[in-house]
């Protein structure tokens, strides 16, 4: 019971870690992302993109170490979608470091550029709107695709086990349904993922992340529901 509740917290700390950090990084990042003199502001603002680049780092330990803490529990009520749930965790974290590396080259071209005599804006600006494509694109990828598919196996779980109210459950599959259909509206230019629509779809997975974090630190897992593993017998039967 002891090593459950420990358990829980753990979860519940790092889903408002993970939380945190993504947002930081979101934010540490606008002056190499969405200015339009990027190849100036990035080597203007190095220290503070490479702390997003950390915040980010910090975010992709966040989602493998909640992936790897939930496993263990996950796997007696369902084996198959616990495993899956990794899995695609561990993607989603691969998908957001290739968007880090990405941001990480943009601020080398930016130093390049702004260290050349008579630079090639032309040629810097090609290199720089391919880096920016290849985050915007794992920004996607990762936040949306990934974390859709992520919550909606391990909330499938916690509904099915009663191990969180089956309210709060229903909340995270509905918030991954919802942010899953903003992916596929973003992946087809329906709409912009940075925009009203985007933000309203996504809404409900991050006040259900941070709800769930919340209870899992106060109230833990509703251990009268834990399943028992049953223990195998082979003893031939007389």
């Amino acid at each position: 019971m002891k090593s459950s509740k420990r358990t829980a917290k753990l979860i519940g700390v790092l889903f408002l870690l993970a939380a945190a950090s993504a947002i930081a990084g979101v934010l540490l990042y606008d002056p190499i992302l969405n200015s339009a003199d990027y190849l100036n502001q990035g080597s203007n603002h190095d220290n503070q993109v490479l702390l997003g680049a950390f915040m980010e780092l910090i975010l992709v330990v966040s989602a493998i170490g909640t992936a790897t803490a939930m496993f263990p529990l996950l796997r007696k009520y369902d084996e198959t979608i616990a495993l899956l749930h990794v899995c695609f965790r561990f993607l989603e974290a691969i998908v957001i470091t290739i968007g880090i590396v990405s941001v990480l080259a943009l601020l080398t071209v930016s130093r390049e550029f702004a260290a050349a005599s008579a630079p090639d804006t032309a040629a810097f600006q090609a290199v720089g709107i391919s880096l920016i494509a290849i985050h915007d694109w794992t920004f996607m990828l990762g936040p949306l695709f990934f974390l859709g598919i992520n919550t909606i196996m391990y909330s499938f779980i916690f509904f099915k086990s009663k191990l969180v109210p089956s309210a709060l459950a229903l909340l995270g599959i509905t918030g991954a349904i919802l942010v899953f259909i903003c992916a596929l509206l973003v992946l087809f230019g329906a709409i912009q993922q940075v925009s009203i629509l985007g933000g309203l779809l996504a809404l409900p997975i991050a006040v259900y992340e941070i709800t769930l974090a919340v209870w899992l630190i106060r109230k833990g897992f509703n251990e009268s529901e834990e399943a028992v593993v049953p223990v195998r017998n082979d003893a031939p039967a007389y």
